[in-house]
């Protein structure tokens, strides 16, 4: 290929094909427009793609790359971390710079999630920021035997509760949505609601643990647990929470599908899983990212100054295409 050089980031994995432009003023949709082909081949090989050196100023520039792809971008309905729009996508998750958000795969607490994720560095951090990567099969791998059985006869159910200066509102969550419009979101996914007198919103719902992946035909890990129940949160931060509310009024929680509590010991295999496959690199300005979703899941490290990364999603899956 003219003008560009192609290479792997983690080979010893063969994780993140990277293609990097050697020219400079390369446009990354234009360039992904003529070779769409060999990006989705990589995509489906290494789990995801990482482009650098093309000429992406800004977010108008990634959004006409994300759209090369043909799929309409998707909103972030049910969300579950506070996101601001730019134009037609958006910031990364708004957790304080100090925060490590757990690699996780984007919307796996629910039975329907975005196929593809797209990453666009627009102002890499000081120090850290990274965007970690894990091989969401090899996840699955690592857990032990009788935890990945405990939690695929089960499934995860996600308890969640929005209420205003409590974690996202459902204002948020459902974002441009009436009560009605909520009701029937809920009706048709299979969601149990409760709404309380003083208009806070209780959402539950069992799904699934695991999944298969529909091109490599593998068990993926699939699912939020680790990073939705109370545990995750700092001591101090949960310690103060459960002082002011009960269990089941927290703003988020997780438990096996049958309404039994997560052991810790469970729980400690599943984030020592993720820690062990974790892969990270730093980002450069410009730096576009495709990523596999149902491959492979992602994070965020701590950081310090400026970090601006911007986002979207595209396509659709679930657990009733993979059953």
């Amino acid at each position: 290929m003219d003008h560009v050089k192609e290479s792997c980031l983690f080979p010893e994995r063969n994780r993140v094909a990277c293609i990097e432009a050697t020219s400079p003023g390369i446009s990354p949709a234009e360039w992904a427009t003529e070779h769409l082909d060999l990006i989705n081949d990589r995509l489906d090989s290494h789990g995801a793609v990482l482009l650098r050196g093309f000429d992406a100023p800004d977010a108008p520039a990634f959004s006409a790359f994300v759209k090369v792809f043909g799929e309409e971008m998707a909103e972030y309905t049910y969300r579950s971390t506070p996101r601001s729009k730019v134009g037609d996508v958006y910031t990364s998750t708004e957790y304080p710079a100090s925060e490590v958000i757990p690699l996780h795969n984007e919307m796996a607490y629910t039975s329907v999630w975005p196929r593809r994720l797209f990453f666009y560095s627009n102002i890499p951090a000081q120090t850290g920021g990274e965007t970690p990567l894990a091989d969401s099969h090899a996840v699955w791998q690592r857990i032990p035997a009788e935890v990945r059985e405990r939690f695929e006869r089960h499934g995860v159910r996600y308890v969640r509760n929005y209420r205003v200066g409590l974690g996202v509102s459902w204002q948020e969550t459902f974002p441009g949505m009436d009560r009605e419009a909520v009701q029937e979101f809920c009706r048709e996914r299979g969601i149990t609601y409760e709404w309380f007198d003083d208009g806070a919103l209780r959402t539950t719902e069992t799904c699934q643990a695991v999944t298969v992946h529909p091109v490599s035909g593998r068990t993926v890990w699939m699912n939020q647990a680790h990073l939705f129940h109370v545990s995750n949160l700092p001591e101090a931060t949960r310690e103060a929470l459960l002082e002011l509310l009960a269990e089941e009024d927290l703003p988020r929680n997780a438990y096996l599908g049958d309404g039994s509590p997560i052991t810790d010991a469970d729980l400690a295999a599943i984030r020592a899983a993720f820690d062990a496959e974790s892969l990270a690199f730093p980002w450069q300005q410009g730096d576009l990212l495709v990523v596999d979703n149902m491959a492979m899941a992602h994070g965020r490290s701590s950081f310090t100054g400026p970090r601006k990364t911007l986002v979207a999603m595209t396509g659709s899956y679930g657990s009733r295409e993979a059953a």
